[in-house]
């Protein structure tokens, strides 16, 4: 495989975009939306395969690390952050950005041309083959990702690459790809928009698909989520009240007893017969 124009960067529908009213941007967006859905639907039985993968190694002391640059890194950064107050579990998902955490809020010039540089972010982490190594980007050619997605792969560790581009170097390296065919963006060539879509909505299935097959799940409660706000104290005891038949005050009161929903559901639970 070669890294041919990726269908990113090919202009698409939509033009003349500077007289559309702001009713019609909206509409024509929501449009590209629901394409980037469309086509994250298609993969269904590939991210299924990705969400076994990292959840075989997750049960097994493994981390999934996200690895990209600019957008797709921040989108690693962000699906990896909200693990740890979702499910209560550090240290799994982690996101690395070219540029280091300055990237997350600026652009670092030159940073995403480096291809050694997701390789000795990777090393820093002590990455081994009890990982998997995510590597995210929508042209599919990026130095920092495809450098470091080939290393990995040569020190025998299961890689995945979450691209737009069939052509690029990233489909072609990765061991467990994942084309998303989201085609060419409303404004050319900013894959922020329907590319990125896309990487969000499969960085959710990843990440949340690996969590329920932990056991991180109860039904479809965040039994493990922390209480760190108010907010998220009253979502708790609303779980344990609707869980057993309980009111308010004393499934709040449960909670603080207990210190979590899934303290709160094991002990007062009655065993099924």
């Amino acid at each position: 495989m070669t890294d041919a124009l990726s269908p990113t960067e090919h202009p698409g529908q939509w033009d003349h975009l500077e007289d559309m009213t702001p009713a019609a941007i909206a509409e024509a967006m929501a449009r590209c939306d629901g394409e980037a859905a469309s086509a994250v639907a298609a993969l269904s039985k590939d991210i299924g395969r990705v969400i076994g993968l990292c959840t075989e190694r997750a049960s097994d002391g493994g981390r999934i690390f996200y690895i990209g640059a600019g957008t797709s890194g921040r989108l690693g950064i962000l699906d990896a952050s909200e693990i740890p107050p979702t499910f209560g579990v550090e240290g799994v998902f982690i996101g690395l950005i070219a540029g280091g955490d300055g990237a997350i809020r600026k652009a670092v010039e030159g940073a995403e041309d480096d291809d050694q540089g997701g390789i000795r972010d990777l090393q820093e982490c002590g990455v081994s083959e009890r990982d998997v190594v995510v590597g995210i980007a929508a042209s599919g050619r990026t130095p920092y990702v495809v450098g470091a997605i080939r290393w990995a792969a040569e020190q025998g560790i299961s890689t995945v690459g979450i691209t737009s581009n069939p052509e690029g170097a990233l489909a072609a390296a990765a061991e467990l790809p994942l084309i998303v065919h989201t085609g060419p963006e409303f404004v050319t060539g900013s894959t922020r928009l329907k590319a990125g879509t896309a990487q969000k909505l499969i960085l959710n299935q990843i990440s949340t698909g690996v969590m329920i097959r932990c056991g991180r799940v109860k039904g479809n409660r965040m039994v493990d989520m922390r209480l760190a706000n108010a907010k998220l104290v009253d979502r708790g005891a609303r779980m344990v009240a609707e869980a057993l038949g309980l009111p308010m005050d004393r499934a709040r009161q449960l909670l603080t007893e207990c210190g979590s929903v899934r303290d709160v559901l094991d002990k007062f639970t009655p065993p099924t017969p």
